[in-house]
């Protein structure tokens, strides 16, 4: 529970401490943010004014060509002779500021034009100026010289995608070609500007963006770069002091979203050694390809350095605030909490049980200690009622706690006759049955007697070949009688004994397979039977055959006469005693985990309105009445799994 002074604490300074500061840190974000966007919009200005420089350069060298083609002294010169033109190109390349200018006739431009569309848009129509990406092959063609200018070592550079190659070869030409129709001279005319360590290109770019007039030198430290693909091939980017960082490549992040998704980036990006605000324009070549980025950034440090030292400020006053504000409070709120103090602590002895705890007289002579002196009034009420509930309260404690016991002890006797009158009508229900059954079976099974002795006296000798069909109909009624004694015993077994003779459980396995083959046989069970030698056990045959036949039966029902039945027979040892073991298990669902306890009750089963619920019961007591134990567990890989032990037999029992 929270003090009344920390709650008042909390009540007056919460909008100074939390909801300023939290409003405070919302406008500086926001700050920052339009800060961040203004850096971005400015970033995205020079990017502009590199892209419109760069279009001039193609516009100017387009145009220039273009002029020449259509001008006289080209129509004069068309007549001179091969090494007197050649020489008069070269010239006029010098002239204007071009890396290469040379002349095709049309059948040449033709082929040329496969290649390269800004030649093919020459031939038939009006010229056509592009970046085009010339390979190493491409540039000796033109001039060894530029070959040689455009190689650069590629440098390993951190974040970059990988990659195999050492040298970058190809260059970035600004390609020009328009159609020439003078008299000796039907073709195209062509030139380009090399752009790899085209230095004056890109330091003019840097110039016009980051030192143009109105701006200081050195207010923003910028840079300018234009790569092929992701390869810086000009830039003033510098590596080391003095030298630019010719070779080194864009890191995989932008390269992905300039070159592949042909976005352009206007973000913060690592450049070689730092970060930059970085503007990066995909480049297209004549054949719709991103072949290349045209960069513009600033150094990211100072203005980082200049908002932290903003947040800083603001930050700073405003916990001088605090500081001065927050002790002049809690002097001027330390009148009021003293005795709101007292009462919170008397009411605390109170409860801990001082009922004669008091807040006594307070200095404050306002409604404060007008609530004290009443608080101290209601509490001397409060310990002459307790003093009395106390008394009362005893006298009932003891009353209620003899009548509970008395009802305790009435609903246990109420709970026990219960139970008994439910088994006591279970089991006379079944008394009733088993009677009724037992004579119904008796009379027909003594009819199948009577005919089969029948037969044999007809029959005589004839009847040997059918001697042992008639021996087992004999056994099987003798069986039909056995299980409907045993029922009788269920229900009555104090009107039965039980005989028990040494039985080799293997032996009474065969002969319960025989009587259950039509069970067996009607479904899809494969039967697998695992037997070792097993000593004999003392048990009633007729009462061991009524159990294997059950839990036989149960697996197959259980397993819907689809499945695997193994049963296995061997010898078992139990708290030191040598006895034999029979499993029965299958590839059923197996047993509800939740009532794998009471399978073995009476009337328990899952087979609702197919039957009575005593097999495992019965089992169970004909099994313990041999001094044996069944038991079921679920198998790891599915399935349940009935274990029947029983002890081996001693030969005083035989003698008995």
């Amino acid at each position: 529970m929270t003090s009344v002074r920390l709650r008042l604490l909390i009540l007056a300074l919460l909008p100074l401490v939390v909801l300023m500061p939290l409003l405070l840190w919302l406008a500086v974000s926001r700050w920052a943010a339009n800060y961040d966007n203004l850096l971005i919009a400015n970033v995205e200005s020079d990017l502009r004014i590199a892209e419109q420089y760069l279009a001039q350069i193609m516009t100017t060298t387009g145009d220039g060509v273009e002029g020449l083609a259509s001008s006289t002294t080209f129509k004069d010169a068309a007549g001179l002779s091969r090494a007197k033109f050649e020489a008069f190109l070269e010239n006029k390349r010098a002239e204007l500021g071009l890396d290469f200018l040379y002349y095709l006739p049309r059948g040449a431009a033709q082929h040329a034009g496969t290649k390269w569309p800004v030649i093919g848009a020459a031939i038939n129509g009006p010229g056509a100026t592009e970046i085009d990406i010339f390979s190493g092959g491409d540039l000796v063609a033109v001039d060894e010289d530029l070959a040689l200018r455009a190689r650069l070592p590629l440098i390993e550079t951190e974040a970059a995608v990988p990659t195999d190659r050492n040298i970058e070869d190809r260059g970035m030409v600004v390609h020009t070609a328009t159609g020439v129709s003078v008299p000796g001279r039907i073709g195209v005319l062509v030139g380009g500007i090399l752009l790899n360590r085209n230095l004056d290109f890109i330091d003019t770019i840097n110039a016009l963006v980051y030192h143009s007039e109105g701006t200081e030198s050195g207010d923003r430290q910028g840079t300018a770069t234009l790569f092929l693909e992701d390869v810086r091939v000009s830039t003033n980017v510098r590596l080391f002091e003095g030298e630019r960082a010719l070779g080194t490549r864009v890191s995989a992040v932008v390269r992905h979203a300039v070159l592949d998704e042909g976005q352009t980036w206007l973000n913060r990006a690592f450049v070689v050694n730092d970060w930059y605000i970085s503007g990066y324009l995909p480049l297209i070549d004549s054949m719709g390809h991103r072949v290349g980025m045209l960069y513009v950034g600033y150094l990211e440090a100072p203005f980082i350095a200049a908002k932290r030292g903003a947040y800083v400020l603001i930050f700073a006053a405003f916990a001088a605030v605090l500081a001065l504000t927050i002790p002049l409070f809690l002097r001027l709120a330390g009148g009021i909490f003293s005795p709101l103090e007292r009462m919170t602590q008397t009411m605390k002895r109170v409860e801990d049980g001082q009922l004669d705890a008091r807040i006594g007289a307070v200095s404050a002579k306002d409604e404060i200690g007008e609530v004290a002196a009443h608080l101290d009034e209601l509490l001397d009420q409060v310990q002459e009622r307790d003093q009395a509930l106390r008394s009362w309260a005893d006298e009932l404690n003891t009353r209620v706690e003899d009548r509970t016991k008395e009802l305790r002890e009435t609903n246990e006797k109420l709970e026990a006759t219960y139970q008994q009158l439910v088994m006591s009508e279970k089991l006379a229900s079944i008394g009733e049955i088993t009677a009724g059954v037992a004579h119904e079976i008796n009379n027909p099974v003594a009819v199948i007697q009577g005919n089969v002795d029948v037969i044999r006296e007809t029959l005589a000798d004839a009847a040997d070949p059918v001697a042992t069909e008639l021996a087992l109909i004999d056994q099987q009624i003798s069986r039909i009688n056995a299980i409907v004694g045993k029922l009788l015993q269920f229900a009555r077994p104090g009107d039965y004994g039980v005989f028990a003779e040494q039985v080799d459980v293997a032996c009474v396995l065969d002969d319960c397979l025989v009587l259950v083959d039509y069970v067996l046989s009607k479904g899809d069970i494969k039967v697998e039977i695992e037997r070792s030698d097993a000593p004999l056990v003392s048990i009633n045959t007729g009462e061991l055959q009524q159990v294997i036949i059950n839990l036989v039966v149960n697996a197959v029902q259980a397993m819907d006469n689809k499945g695997k039945l193994t049963l296995t027979v061997g010898k078992s040892m139990r708290d030191g005693r040598i006895g034999t073991a029979l499993v029965v298990s299958d590839t059923g669902p197996g047993v509800d985990t939740g009532r794998i306890n009471t399978v073995f009750d009476p009337f328990y089963t899952t087979k609702l309105g197919e039957g009575t619920g005593l097999g495992l019961s019965v089992s169970q007591t004909l099994i313990a009445q041999a001094d044996g134990l069944i038991s079921v567990r679920n198998k790891a890989e599915g399935g349940a799994e009935f274990s029947v032990w029983l002890p081996e037999a001693q030969d005083d029992q035989e003698a008995a």
